[in-house]
């Protein structure tokens, strides 16, 4: 087995790292002209598919040497995933002013609030997007490895973007029916989770991790991001403060008695 060529990755290491930049400060740009910072939401997935687009490139441009099938695969399924969500919650903040939680946010900086918006958004989530996409980068410079392992990582992505794109899409028509203004969703996929999009997150980040761990290197060097996105999810900025938000919605209190809080199961009596 060829060692890793860490030589060649530290490279792209700055090459991802200013693809993700350019994406956030482009829509930093953007929300100046906007007047709304919601739009960073749409740069998220952008930013991802824009970093395994360019590590693509490179690793092959450099004729380093890796598993064509699983650097194709890694860049689609990272590309796939990200412009879905981009394209959805594009079309969900269509025509609607700030997010609450970023004008809550922007309300208490101190000093100049687009620069404050700039350290504490923008420039975070793009050192995010580079961290959490470890496993996508490594990845591309793998000699071939488990093709099990890596049909099983392209299993769980396919079950994690179900879950995603089927839950928004059920969320959508619920919220488009006015007989359910002020009501909770608690049918289809969010009967059996309260949070069928976070978790479908959870599967796709895990399933990419598969993909990419063709041998130990990735394997450790990986990991740490579907934890940190497992830990954004379930205790960060996902699951936690949606739930705050909802907290006192009527009904609230009954649905998560009977919903699971993550994980999918049958919902009790």
């Amino acid at each position: 087995m060829n060692p890793f060529p860490w030589e060649a990755f530290g490279a792209t290491l700055g090459a991802s790292a200013g693809a993700a930049l350019a994406v956030l400060l482009a829509t930093f740009a953007l929300a100046l002209v906007k007047g709304v910072h919601r739009i960073v939401d749409v740069a998220w997935g952008v930013a991802f598919a824009a970093v395994a687009a360019t590590v693509c490139g490179v690793s092959a441009a450099t004729g380093e040497e890796g598993d064509g099938t699983r650097r194709l695969l890694l860049t689609a399924l990272t590309a796939v995933w990200g412009l879905r969500l981009a394209v959805h919650i594009a079309r969900r903040g269509a025509g609607h002013g700030e997010d609450p939680r970023y004008a809550k946010m922007l309300a208490k900086a101190r000093g100049n609030p687009s620069l404050y918006a700039l350290r504490m958004v923008y420039l975070l989530q793009a050192a995010l997007v580079w961290l959490v996409s470890l496993p996508v980068q490594a990845g591309q410079y793998t000699a071939a490895g488990s093709r099990t392992l890596m049909a099983l990582g392209v299993l769980l992505w396919a079950v994690g973007l179900t879950f995603e794109a089927v839950g928004d899409q059920q969320l959508h028509r619920f919220k488009s029916d006015p007989a359910n203004k002020g009501r909770v969703m608690d049918r289809g996929l969010w009967s059996w989770t309260r949070h069928p999009n976070y978790f479908g997150d959870f599967c796709v980040w895990w399933g990419l991790y598969l993909v990419a761990a063709g041998d130990w290197t990735v394997a450790a060097l990986g990991v740490v991001s579907p934890l940190v996105m497992s830990y954004l999810l379930i205790r960060g900025s996902g699951k936690r403060l949606l739930e705050r938000h909802m907290a006192d919605r009527p009904g609230y209190r009954e649905y998560t008695a009977r919903t699971s809080g993550f994980f999918p199961r049958p919902p009790r009596r």
